[in-house]
């Protein structure tokens, strides 16, 4: 055992770096944990230090706030370290640059944020088919191109985002394609100008698409791709307001590389490991931690703020994890009832306004039941295992009732992502199938939560230094 704490965070995204310097302030030893090299997350990501001072000057302000106060205070950070298990009694083990880890702690807040969610269409595993999450990395840490020209397709904020980074990155775009209306888009408006920063600069991004002569295509999906030499053939038709294929002229389009995502799930790893109790809620990201209003949930010690309790945005998440993290003061007697209710009365405030803004692009990413119904039976749904949507449905045809029992019928989900690429995928072909989503559940918690090389986790021994048990009677 490396260490004991009063407070353990995982995540080092706004929501993880908000809530350790909450607790941090009040009192509280915290050590924060993350597998990025520096704390920012997938909005707020940092260059390489080795890029130099031009590549970083290129980096959001925010994030380089956000740096800038953590370092300044005296929680403990631990980067480039990946947790691979939560115990009970609040152990949380890690493998870093120098081996293996592990932590007790009173108390765990998980800010693992959320994770990208890419609807299969035939040839969506092909090199060169990237996720709009995947092609951010691309962008934000690397300064890297997904092709020379991209097709950007699916739905959401961050089809937009990746579009204006490869643009201003030097690259071309083919085309943007939208799943949803212009319509859909203009639905929640006073919602959105209730963040003015962020709405201005979504009008600016839909401006320099239009100065850059991208076209726009909304209500569009992909229909599939394939292999053309060195390039990829990506064919493209409209849907309606359900994500169903509509009938009609496809387009085509020939291009170096295709980013495509279809909106974002709450990374619930830990609480799933843990067994904390959790609720479907599509708006938010699929399922996501029951929490009281003190972002605690049912397993005492253990709390959840960001992304990881459901789909809110960068904005929300901050808020969220600063009144989370003044939450474990307050429950583990380092802020008073009255202390407490002051400091969290303006930040709730803050946070509805905020959330607003959240929920208003989450509609927008929400799973649309028909695109998942649409899905040909020979397409792969789990990558990992190379699982088809037709082997998926068969099993539930035949008595496979959630998405665990086809796990066990079809290994669907037993793959190095364990589930986290296909899992939202899985529960809806099962609930197409005449179940309740609720029903279908998720992909029960394993541990670990990413592959490991064994040899890191435990040291060389011998055979002969091994210690064997006597052979049991005949």
């Amino acid at each position: 055992m490396s260490g004991e704490t009063d407070l353990i965070v995982v995540g080092g995204g706004p929501a993880g770096v908000e809530a350790a310097l909450a607790a941090s302030e009040r009192g509280l030893s915290v050590r924060l944990v993350d597998e990025a090299p520096q704390a920012g997350g997938q909005v707020y990501r940092a260059p390489p230090r080795a890029f130099g001072a031009k590549f970083q000057q290129k980096a959001d302000p925010i994030g380089v706030r956000l740096r800038d106060r953590l370092r300044a205070s005296a929680v403990q950070t631990h980067f480039d370290h990946s947790v691979w298990s939560a115990s009970p009694g609040y152990r949380i083990d890690a493998l870093g640059p120098d081996g293996a880890v592990s932590w007790r702690a009173r108390a765990v807040i998980a800010a693992t944020g959320a994770q990208e969610r890419v609807v299969p269409f035939p040839g969506w595993t092909l090199p060169g088919v990237t996720g709009l999450a995947g092609a951010t990395i691309m962008l934000k840490s690397q300064g890297m191109l997904p092709g020379a020209v991209t097709l950007v397709a699916g739905q959401g904020p961050l089809l937009l985002a990746v579009a204006i980074g490869i643009l201003k990155a030097g690259g071309k775009l083919a085309a943007v394609i939208d799943l949803a209306s212009q319509a859909d888009w203009l639905a929640d408006w006073p919602a959105i100008a209730s963040q003015p920063r962020l709405a201005l600069r979504g009008l600016a991004w839909q401006a320099i698409l239009r100065r850059a002569g991208v076209p726009v295509l909304y209500r569009h999906a992909i229909r599939s791709a394939e292999a053309q030499g060195d390039q990829l053939l990506v064919s493209v038709g409209a849907v309606d307001a359900e994500g169903a294929p509509v009938a009609g002229r496809d387009r085509s389009f020939v291009v170096d590389a295709l980013t495509v995502g279809n909106g974002l799930t709450a990374s619930t790893d830990i609480t799933r490991l843990m067994r904390a109790e959790h609720r479907f809620d599509s708006l938010r990201g699929g399922w996501v931690p029951q929490l009281d209003t003190d972002f605690r949930t049912t397993l005492p010690g253990l709390y959840v703020a960001g992304d990881g309790a459901g789909i809110a945005g960068a904005a929300a998440a901050a808020i969220d994890g600063r009144l989370a993290g003044l939450a474990v003061a307050h429950d583990l007697g380092q802020c008073d009832d009255a202390a407490y209710q002051n400091l969290i009365a303006p930040l709730r405030r803050s946070a509805l306004r905020a959330r607003k803004f959240g929920t208003a692009m989450a509609k927008l990413m929400v799973l649309r039941p028909a695109q998942v119904a649409a899905i040909a039976d020979e397409t792969i749904v789990c990558r990992c295992e190379d699982v088809t949507q037709g082997e998926i449905c068969t099993a539930v045809r035949e008595g496979a009732r959630g998405v665990n029992q086809v796990k066990a019928w079809t290994r669907c989900g037993m793959g190095p992502c364990q589930g986290r690429i296909c899992g939202d995928i899985v529960g809806q072909l099962v609930t197409g199938q005449g179940n309740a989503r609720e029903e279908a559940g998720y992909f029960t918690g394993r541990t670990p939560f990413r592959p490991l090389p064994l040899d890191e986790l435990a040291p060389p021994i011998a055979y002969g230094d091994l210690q064997l048990p006597p052979p049991a009677p005949l």
